[in-house]
């Protein structure tokens, strides 16, 4: 019943419904509504924004049928579920005001799936990483939790977390479903798997067996220079102090200016990115991670081994993704023009060719998010350098870049407490690759960050 009630939450604003049926066989619905107006309105909206219920997207078109017949309904058998109108109502059966839909089932998951100790988790809205002692934390007070598997699929981020009693999934799921791990995001959508067990064969990030604690970490991917892929070095600490500075996700919007930038929907999904027309010669993982990170947290990146000018990086979620797209799409880097656009996969899959940087330290929207959404721009002539020595100059911040371009303007500066910097060089190129190039090097004991700044001049 509450398939049903919920398709009609999607369609009820847009005038009455006459009639829903259910034909589960098919995974799909029929909905009649009054007049041709409210159909056409229903369809006009959903053509812009994807319709999901409990997080599996909906597809909505025209059917072919000119009206719900006695026929149609004894299909539908006992899942029928039709409303008649009173006989002074106005009731227009035509084509255009019938619905049909599609939905898409998540892996190892049924609709009609009977409680089980198995729950599959899919969180939406995901601003910050989501890690399998995260998702212990959260399931562990409903009882003892065995085993976690995560993974990225089609509906995004997905977990299946194993209880040791079905009693306690149960109760797991009806305090938690549609909660909110963090404040205004890392939203949970919670329900039944149809599998018996999971098997773990390592403990880390991504699984973990609470019950064999012996378990290998796994160590597919290659490692990073020091800082970038693991959870030590450089910013210690950084990723627990971001849980405790979640900001709600409507800071996104109050971070540029109580809406989003022109050409930003804020409804894309894809997290992938595909990067082409690169310099083989000059570029590598870590200098695509500091340029991409401006927009997003990064999990993974790969180089193509048979395309060398191409790249895949995978952005923390769909809204990240989207801002480094339209940001990034037509930029200059090493003499080369960035073709920046989603890729055809949902995730990159670890491997010996992939660098991982779920767990990196480096990465800016871990904490701080609002303030980082604020700065994403479009690259610029000039870039701001925080995190500098007390004692730096800008004769050794002039040294520490004038490789990478023509240094206009340099000014070193103190706020509060802490030595930053400007530094404007003559073209947008020159300042894109002093931050590929030097962002999170290290610089008298230091490790300077940069970041491109919307200042005109200095």
């Amino acid at each position: 019943m509450w398939l049903q009630n919920d398709l009609l939450q999607l369609f009820q604003p847009f005038g009455v419904i006459t009639k829903l049926v259910m034909l589960r066989a098919k995974n799909q619905a029929l909905l009649q509504m009054q007049d041709i107006p409210s159909a056409v309105n229903a369809l006009q909206f959903y053509s812009n924004v994807q319709p999901s219920i409990r997080g599996r997207n909906v597809y909505v078109q025209f059917s072919s049928h000119q009206e719900l017949t006695t026929m149609d309904q004894n299909q539908a058998r006992e899942d029928e579920f039709s409303f008649s109108l009173s006989r002074t109502s106005l009731f227009i059966l035509l084509s255009l005001s019938l619905f049909s839909f599609s939905m898409l089932s998540a892996v190892g998951n049924s609709l009609d799936a009977q409680p089980n100790r198995i729950l599959l988790v899919t969180v939406h809205h995901m601003l910050y990483p989501i890690t399998a002692d995260v998702l212990h934390q959260v399931f562990s007070p409903h009882g003892f939790v065995e085993k976690i598997v995560t993974f990225q699929k089609s509906a995004g981020f997905q977990a299946l977390i194993q209880y040791q009693s079905r009693q306690s999934a149960v109760a797991a799921r009806s305090t938690l479903q549609g909660r909110n791990i963090y404040d205004g995001c890392c939203q949970l959508d919670i329900q039944y798997s149809n599998l018996d067990e999971l098997q773990v064969n390592y403990n880390n990030d991504r699984s973990r067996d609470f019950t064999n604690p012996n378990l290998p970490t796994e160590q597919k991917g290659r490692s990073s220079q020091p800082g970038y892929g693991d959870a030590g070095g450089m910013y210690s600490g950084a990723r627990t102090a971001g849980f405790s500075q979640m900001a709600n996700a409507a800071a996104i919007a109050a971070a540029f200016g109580g809406g989003l930038p022109p050409g930003i929907t804020g409804t894309n999904e894809r997290c992938t990115i595909l990067v082409a027309n690169l310099s083989p010669d000059r570029i590598d993982e870590d200098k695509l991670f500091n340029l991409f990170s401006i927009y997003g947290n990064i999990v993974r990146i790969k180089l193509l081994r048979n395309k060398p000018d191409h790249a895949l990086i995978q952005m923390g979620d769909g809204f990240q993704a989207e801002l480094a797209v339209h940001f990034l799409k037509g930029a200059m880097l090493f003499g080369k023009r960035l073709e920046v656009n989603y890729s055809k996969f949902a995730n990159i899959s670890q491997g010996a060719d992939t660098h991982e940087y779920v767990n990196s330290n480096l990465n800016r929207f871990n904490r701080n998010a609002a303030k980082n959404y604020r700065y994403c721009c479009s690259p610029t002539k000039m870039i701001h350098l925080s995190t500098l020595p007390q004692d730096i100059t800008e004769d050794e911040i002039v040294s520490l870049l004038e490789e990478h371009g023509n240094i206009v303007n340099c000014k070193v500066f103190e706020m509060n407490g802490k030595k930053q910097a400007l530094v404007q060089f003559e073209t947008e190129e020159q300042a894109t690759e002093a931050l590929v190039c030097k962002h999170a090097s290290p610089l008298s004991g230091s490790v300077v960050r940069i970041s491109f700044s919307q200042l005109q001049n200095i």
